[in-house]
């Protein structure tokens, strides 16, 4: 793309930014700064935050009347805010990175008037199976696909299960991988909130969900024999999410004899002192209903840091974790195998180094740049599904 390129105005539109965390929450930020370093006018539309949460950005921010959920008020007043702005966004480009502002326009897209120059869409995984479960929203997602100019997915998997329940997204989705965070080479600024004792330290970063598996990490580690379980201590970073899976999680911790702390939910510098002081990174995800893994930045965040990796062989984690090289992947609802391969990382030192050794180059094939180009450059027609 030379300089001299008119380039549209970019939208993009997302429930899930800062200083919301999680995975989709980084792939927005980071496709934005990444979008707007390349010269693109980008003005991001995220939910409302406390004033004096916010930060600096290098694109323009609106924060939207809205508290960032998936019930219908804030599908109907983010679908007043695009009425509002319907001419600027007539000749734009509208992203849509995540599945809160494509209820949205699900509302507005049979009015010609509401319909943006370029509309691109990211599918993560879960919302595809609720789309489709939903005969109304189904009808609903295969318009908004088919007005789409192109679509992406972070793995294969999700575009195979997108592909698979809306085959009219087969030929215009792309694969745009997940990278790291754009300030992860800064380095940790902040003290670690927890000290580390002479213990090998277990780490989970997830919230508190069924579907990120800690109560199954627990369970692993418990079945662990007494001698390896005196020498770990198990850490849980996350912050509670709806229901009483927080509560059952704690109910199983005061009836384990395993060193647990619970360190809440941490931003970034403090989480990144966290992982350098881990020794093996677990997260035993599962699928749960409609809510599947369909990649997990948090994998290469600590392959990044240099820890190897107990997860599951589900969903999109292992185009995230190497089976045998970044990490050991286990079969979902086989508990005694899981435990088993605790038990080979905390017993040889020499393997944890190995797989950890191998996940800081693994963490770092992909940049945000690319997926930016291959979303927004109107010049770049690469084939689909590109890999």
């Amino acid at each position: 793309m030379s300089a001299s390129t008119p380039l549209n105005p970019v939208f993009i539109l997302t429930h899930e930014f800062y200083p919301k965390r999680g995975g989709i929450a980084t792939f927005t930020e980071e496709m934005a700064k990444a979008t707007a370093a390349q010269g693109y006018d980008i003005e991001v539309w995220a939910q409302s935050a406390p004033p004096d949460t916010e930060k600096f950005w290098p694109f323009k921010l609106h924060r939207l009347p809205v508290k960032g959920t998936h019930d219908l008020t804030c599908q109907l007043k983010l679908a007043r805010e695009l009425i509002g702005a319907r001419r600027r966004l007539r000749y734009a480009t509208v992203y849509l990175p995540e599945p809160g502002p494509m209820l949205a326009m699900m509302l507005l897209q049979f009015a010609h008037a509401f319909r943006p120059h370029r509309l691109i869409l990211t599918f993560h995984g879960s919302e595809i199976l609720r789309f489709h479960h939903n005969p109304i929203k189904r009808l609903l997602t295969r318009r908004l696909i088919k007005h789409a100019s192109r679509i992406s997915t972070l793995t294969h998997y999700t575009h195979d299960l997108l592909c698979r329940h809306f085959p009219e997204a087969t030929r215009k989705t792309f694969l745009t991988p997940g990278a790291l965070r754009s300030d992860f080479a800064l380095g940790c600024t902040a003290l670690s909130p927890v000290q580390k004792g002479n213990k090998l330290v277990v780490l989970t970063v997830g919230r508190l969900h069924p579907r990120k598996g800690q109560l199954i990490t627990l369970h692993a580690l418990q079945a662990l024999p007494p001698a390896d379980r005196a020498k770990i201590e198990y850490w849980i970073v996350g912050a509670a999410s709806k229901g009483h899976y927080d509560q059952q999680l704690r109910e199983a911790t005061a009836q384990s004899d395993l060193a647990v702390r619970f360190l809440g939910d941490l931003p970034d510098e403090q989480l990144d002192a966290v992982y350098a002081q881990a020794d093996v990174f677990a997260m035993t995800s599962i699928d749960h209903g409609h809510s599947v893994e369909g990649f997990g930045l948090v994998y290469l965040e600590a392959s990044a840091h240099g820890l190897p990796i107990i997860a599951h062989s589900i969903g999109g984690v292992a185009e995230a974790v190497i089976n045998g090289v970044t990490g050991l992947l286990i079969p979902p609802n086989q508990p005694e195998r899981l435990t088993t391969a605790f038990e080979r990382l905390i017993s040889d030192a020499t393997l944890r180094q190995r797989l950890g050794h191998a996940g800081r180059t693994w963490a770092r094939r992909n940049c945000w740049k690319q997926s930016a180009d291959l979303l927004f450059n109107p010049s770049f027609t690469p084939s689909p599904f590109q890999a």
